[in-house]
């Protein structure tokens, strides 16, 4: 008997995908365990193999288009012959007199689209200019000047400045005559191409599933959580000392190493920071265990797989864990279980040599760091403007849960464990 085939749900939060390829095509004979098709997730891109095995009739949702989790997107039978209509999009059949005849006229029906009902304000994007002539910007003033239309043709076709001319016409008017014997000026530094595209010209780009959701969840966070930042500057030439001391006996570890250890530590000295907000009931949720989820970018998008108990583990077992998580990560192989949760997000754009941003509270979490790069710039010391290596870092945090001198507290603490740095290696 023929059955139709559901769309899965491959990860605790995925409410749809998008298949990227079917690995069988229509009619093929699907065994039981064998690869069936790939579908990119909210998470990453997963396989999904056949729970039970028959042969592939119909390929209802095609490659690159999307479908929500208990969808139908196959139909399967036990035969080649044996027939599914019964399973095929329901056609509404109308019977209708067309000249004397009876006749059946096949009607599809289909219903029509919700309107998604949203408050957010619709922006249109601008078309592309059109009867638009691209012209090198010259700084001569050609339309201001007393001249013919003619003369005003030459001196642009030329380059002339129709300022400095003298027209010989009526009332001191420029004619095509003045030019006659007038050198333009040189086109400079080097031969200019004209651009291929009208002004303002763009193409679209639909959402990933994992982008759908990190735009879903990061909007509605900025929407309705009451966030407040809060900012520290750390003096780090202590804590890249120490990096090279270690580094010269073998020991390589990061700045963001460094940073999830003193975070850990910091959120066990202030475990009022290491809290969340549950907005179905307003209660404050009270973390017991202080788990940091350490955003990762992979392709298409961002996650946070997260480093368990941190506090429980020295600098050199962080270092490992976060190296594997973040290939698992990359490579779209992480388990639900290594990315679902958290109580403390830490976002670092360090690397990249970014000073500092302001980051969006994952919820239900109540705080979220954000790391800047160290840079070299003055510092007052003992009275003396010196050479320093300064790192900004920013918290935002949810006012709800937290208050500002809360945050400036850990912050505080969280500066003296970065500054004398020798205290994350006990």
């Amino acid at each position: 008997m023929p059955f139709t085939l559901l769309m899965p749900k491959l990860s605790p939060t995925m409410e749809g995908g998008t298949i990227v390829k079917w690995h069988k095509k229509e009619n093929d004979l699907v065994k039981e365990g064998e690869l069936l098709f790939e579908v990119a997730t909210d998470k990453a891109t997963v396989e999904h193999t056949a729970l039970d095995g028959g042969y592939l009739r119909k390929i209802l949702v095609t490659e690159g288009k999307d479908a929500v989790v208990g969808q139908e997107v196959a139909i399967f039978a036990a035969t080649k012959e044996e027939s599914i209509d019964a399973f095929l999009p329901k056609l509404k059949i109308e019977e209708k007199k067309v000249q004397n005849e009876e006749v059946a006229e096949v009607k599809i029906s289909v219903a029509p689209k919700a309107k998604v009902v949203s408050s957010e304000p619709e922006f249109v994007q601008e078309p592309p200019l059109e009867g638009y002539e691209f012209e090198f910007p010259t700084g001569i003033a050609q339309d201001r000047a007393f001249a013919s239309p003619l003369a005003k043709k030459i001196a642009k076709e030329k380059n002339i400045d129709l300022s400095s001319i003298k027209g010989s016409g009526p009332q001191n008017r420029i004619v095509s005559e003045d030019l006659k014997d007038v050198q333009g000026a040189e086109i400079p530094f080097h031969l200019q191409k004209l651009p291929g595209v009208q002004p303002g010209a763009y193409h679209l780009e639909s959402l990933t599933p994992m982008r759908k959701v990190i735009g879903k969840r990061l909007q509605s966070s900025k929407s309705y959580i009451p966030h407040f930042y809060v900012s520290q500057t750390v003096h780090a030439e202590g804590l890249i000392a120490l990096r090279d001391q270690l580094k010269s006996v073998g020991h390589g570890f990061t700045f963001n190493d460094f940073m999830i250890r003193a975070c850990a530590l910091a959120l066990k000295k202030h475990p009022n920071m290491n809290t969340g907000f549950n907005n179905i009931d307003q209660s404050i949720i009270h973390f017991e265990t202080i788990d940091l989820s350490i955003a990762v970018s992979v392709p298409g998008g961002l996650i946070t797989p997260i480093i368990r108990h941190a506090d429980f583990k020295n600098l050199s077992q962080l270092s490992i864990e976060m190296k594997s998580l973040a290939k698992s990560a990359k490579d779209g192989k992480l388990k639900p279980e290594q990315y679902k949760g958290g109580s403390f997000t830490i976002s670092n754009l360090g690397m990249h040599a970014v000073k500092s941003f302001t980051p969006i509270i994952n919820p239900p979490q109540a705080c979220i760091l954000g790391v800047g790069g160290i840079l070299d710039e003055p510092v007052v010391k003992n009275g003396q403007v010196i050479p320093g290596k300064v790192m900004t870092l920013t918290i935002a945090a949810d006012h709800r849960v937290v208050d500002g001198i809360d945050a400036a507290i850990f912050m505080k603490t969280l500066k003296a464990y970065l500054e004398s740095p020798s205290v994350l290696l006990i």
